[in-house]
């Protein structure tokens, strides 16, 4: 096979190819905006950059978004949603192929925008976050007022102004940007920041908030849309009233608050009444409330009046009672009399009864029953004078019996120590103790002599007369 013919061309390597593409590429097309629907999109990746694709009708380029600008994006990319992405065309050599890396990403237009805001309106409100039950109703004359909007803006002069004419109150301004990158979490930090006031602190806590901002394009009250924004309005404690915009703009805060005012301006007539109003509308209820009680009293006056016209009179009243008491003075003294006459003849009977003879023969039969009451009373004591004799006598002979004297009598013996007390045991006692035994006809004091009881003598047979000159234990004097 014949050799190649020699060429002049330049040899490099596919890197060094790849790396020459890279900057051509970059240097042609260093910062565009393509137009095309996001494909292929799944979130964030681990990561935190975002990988998809933007296609139309014919083509299809793969597009990148770095993690730090991801984080800065007024709108999040979604799944088949038209947008106009702007950032710098590059290769990746690993796959030879090219890319965009955005740095700015917007909806396509109106149309886009409203179709991502119904979207986002139906999954907030799937999740609750609109429902008339969470609601809240607004103080009647709250005290202090924190608003949230722009500290520069004419919206603030307008509600300031507007509240110093109803009704000055405490305001309590919370600082934040309302249009461009990064507002939304402001507007939701000054919601939360209101609500984490502690009621007595330093700082008043607000009885009502209102979230304001001036009229503007859909874009520009874009960040009124926000989800953040308008979970905070929904979790927030204190009644909010959202006043974004003109009467005809509607943003997704409005639905989540629990009042929504086509104007700043009438948020703060909203929050507070005229102060005028106010004090005419209490002096005119105050002065009914005077009329009426008046009117109340006159009605009570005159029901009293005709009640007493249908009393009777006093004197009327006294008329039968006045005459029967003089009824019963007259027939007083009557009966007086009548009584005392009663018992004069009733004395007068029995007086006649209580003659001198009768009078001695009660006497003398009172005189015989009391001398046999006094026989039976004298045989009666007797008696029983006689059978407690003869009572006593028996127990006396008893006791006699039954005294330990007797039992002595019978040769038994009673040892007692120098102290007096019985002695019941042989042991125990020292020698040289002093006791005393007991006779029936006399007490022989007696000393211990040895340390303890001394055994026992076998019996004797007989007892001869006692020896000479010895006494006998038992032997009487």
């Amino acid at each position: 096979m014949a050799d190649p013919a020699p060429s002049n061309i330049l040899e490099v390597s596919v890197s060094e190819l790849s790396f020459a593409v890279k900057r051509t590429v970059e240097e042609a097309f260093p910062y565009v905006r393509l137009r095309g629907e996001v494909s292929g999109y799944r979130g964030p990746h681990s990561s935190g950059h975002c990988y998809f694709a933007l296609k139309d009708e014919k083509a299809r380029i793969d597009a990148i978004i770095w993690k730090g600008v991801f984080g800065r994006l007024r709108f999040k990319p979604e799944e088949g949603m038209e947008v106009v992405a702007t950032g710098k065309v590059t290769t990746y050599p690993g796959r030879s192929s090219y890319q965009i890396v955005i740095e700015q990403l917007e909806p396509a237009g109106v149309g886009a925008l409203m179709a991502l805001l119904e979207e986002r309106r139906k999954k907030l409100a799937a999740e609750g976050l609109f429902d008339e039950a969470r609601k809240q109703l607004l103080p009647s004359l709250p005290r202090v007022i924190g608003v949230v909007t722009s500290p520069t803006g004419a919206v603030i002069r307008d509600i300031l102004h507007r509240i110093s004419d109803r009704f000055p109150v405490h305001v309590l301004v919370w600082p934040a940007r309302v249009q461009g990158e990064g507002a939304e979490n402001e507007i939701a930090a000054g919601i939360r920041g209101f609500n984490a006031l502690k009621a007595g602190g330093t700082i008043p806590r607000p009885d009502l908030i209102i979230a304001a901002r001036g009229g503007g394009s859909l874009e520009d009250l874009w960040c009124f849309n926000e989800e953040v924004v308008v979970r905070a309005a929904a979790e927030s404690d204190i009644p909010i009233i959202s006043a974004v915009g003109h009467e005809t703009d509607w943003t997704l805060i409005d639905h989540a608050a629990d009042v929504r005012a086509p104007t700043p301006t009438a948020a703060a007539e909203m929050a507070l009444p005229v102060r005028a109003e106010l004090a005419a509308y209490v002096a005119d209820r105050a002065q009914r409330l005077v009329a009426s009680l008046l009117r109340l009293v006159q009605e009570r006056r005159s029901q009293m009046r005709a009640a007493s016209r249908g009393l009777p009179r006093l004197s009327d009243l006294l008329a039968l009672p006045r005459q029967r008491f003089d009824e019963a003075s007259g027939r007083l003294g009557r009966a007086l009399i009548a009584n005392t006459n009663a018992h004069g003849n009733r004395l007068t009977r029995a007086s006649a009864r209580l003659s001198p003879v009768r009078i001695q023969d009660r006497i003398g039969r009172s005189g015989e029953r009391l001398d046999v009451l006094e026989a039976r009373a004298t045989q009666a004591v007797r008696r029983r004078f006689e059978r407690a004799n003869d009572r006593l006598g028996r127990l006396g002979q008893l006791l006699d019996t039954l005294s330990y004297e007797q039992t002595l009598k019978r040769g038994y013996a009673l040892v007692r120590d120098a102290a007096g007390r019985m002695v019941s045991s042989a042991k125990r006692h020292a020698t040289g103790e002093r006791l005393d035994i007991q006779f029936a006809d006399g007490t022989l004091p007696v000393a211990v002599d040895g340390g303890g009881p001394k055994p026992a003598r076998p019996a004797r047979k007989k007892a001869g007369p006692p020896a000479a000159g010895q006494a006998s234990l038992f032997e009487e004097d």
